[in-house]
């Protein structure tokens, strides 16, 4: 993909602002087309429903298993958008000249649903994740998700909006801890000035291929390294944080900076910062910033490494265990019980309360159910 020549933009939106916003500039016109429009949704039941499966056989990592409907909306560049429409899940309906399949015109989000300790249904942040997609689908013409047929390269005129809902097994606790293995030298997976900073295809399906070497030698993911200096950037498509002892004696938790859109404004990324400022001030500094690989070579020969954790939405917080550089290992300390160090454990119980509802936070946002 080629760099952005679009300036950031503020990811600062309520959901009334990102309607507004989307009726205005995703149809280029003031306004004057139809918005995303939740209320005229409409319903179409599946005749068969399916059993729900088995708890062990979805535990077994079968992400192919989804509810019984989806949600789709169409978008136009001379009409906007079409009513949403609730019906049973099955296949889209794509021509093979569509622009996403060609050019990667598409962007996704992922949020979790948690049953919570009190019965409800709760999203964790979900205004972030619709912030941050709104951004990539209006911000560039290569990262709005298109059904389209293309018509050589131009910003795509038709656009899909699908929803589905999967069982996602728990990724968080890996046995012995995550284990990581630096890219190879002639690899990156993002660039200054690219879209390392959205969920796009193109940021992903590149590097499926260093991830399943790294996995056939016994690790879990990539630690994406960038540039001659080798900075530390995610941990396979997670967020990557270090805490240390500085040179100076103090103690740090430090991650990659968001300035040159390297890396994604994870919505975990942002809680884990949030809390650790609110809730552990004066205990530890907070730190965004570039660090290199040989920072970590050198921190781990001076026996100043505490812990380190990878953050996202698939494998939420999980302890780090091992990085493996060039042919030698940084062993990480697991804390004593040798499943995650103190930080990573309390950042997991106080964000894992909310998301359960063991916490009441406006961070976790209930979702309505109506018996059918």
């Amino acid at each position: 993909m080629a760099p952005s020549a679009v300036p950031q933009q503020d990811v600062n939106l309520t959901a009334a602002a990102i309607q507004r916003k989307e009726a205005s500039v995703a149809n280029g016109d003031g306004g004057q087309k139809a918005p995303l429009d939740a209320s005229k949704l409409t319903y179409s039941l599946t005749k068969s429903p399916r059993p729900v499966p088995d708890q062990a056989t979805a535990n077994a990592g079968d992400e192919t298993i989804a509810t019984d409907h989806m949600v789709t909306a169409t978008w136009k560049a001379s009409t906007g958008w079409g009513a949403p429409e609730l019906k049973p899940y099955g296949p889209l309906s794509l021509m093979p000249t569509a622009s996403c399949l060609h050019y990667a015109t598409e962007c996704f989000e992922g949020l979790k649903v948690f049953r919570g300790h009190d019965g409800r249904l709760r999203v964790f942040r979900p205004d972030r994740n619709c912030a941050r997609m709104h951004i990539r689908a209006t911000s560039s013409t290569s990262a709005r998700p298109s059904s389209a047929p293309s018509r050589s390269w131009q910003a795509p005129r038709e656009a899909m909006l699908y929803i589905i809902v999967t069982f996602m097994p728990r990724m968080d606790s890996p046995p012995g801890g995550m284990r990581l293995h630096t890219s190879p030298e002639d690899m990156v997976r993002a660039w200054v000035g690219g879209f390392g900073y959205a969920k796009v295809g193109a940021n992903y399906g590149p590097s499926l291929m260093a991830t399943q070497d790294a996995r056939r030698r016994g690790f879990h993911q990539i630690l994406w390294l960038y540039g001659a200096q080798g900075e530390c950037t995610e941990a396979g498509a997670s967020n990557f944080f270090v805490v240390w002892v500085r040179k100076d004696g103090k103690k740090e938790i430090i991650t990659a900076p968001l300035d040159d859109k390297l890396i994604l404004d994870g919505v975990t990324r942002r809680s884990c910062l949030d809390v650790v400022r609110e809730r552990m001030a004066g205990e530890i500094e907070v730190t965004e910033r570039k660090y290199t690989i040989d920072e970590l070579v050198e921190a781990d020969a001076e026996g100043r490494i505490l812990e380190s954790f990878a953050a996202g939405t698939a494998y939420f917080i999980c302890p780090v265990s091992q990085i493996h550089h060039r042919g030698k290992d940084i062993n990480i300390p697991m804390g004593p019980e040798g499943t995650a160090g103190e930080v990573t454990a309390r950042i997991k119980t106080w964000i894992g309360d909310i998301m359960y509802g063991r916490e009441q936070h406006e961070w976790g946002v209930v979702i309505p159910e109506k018996e059918q």
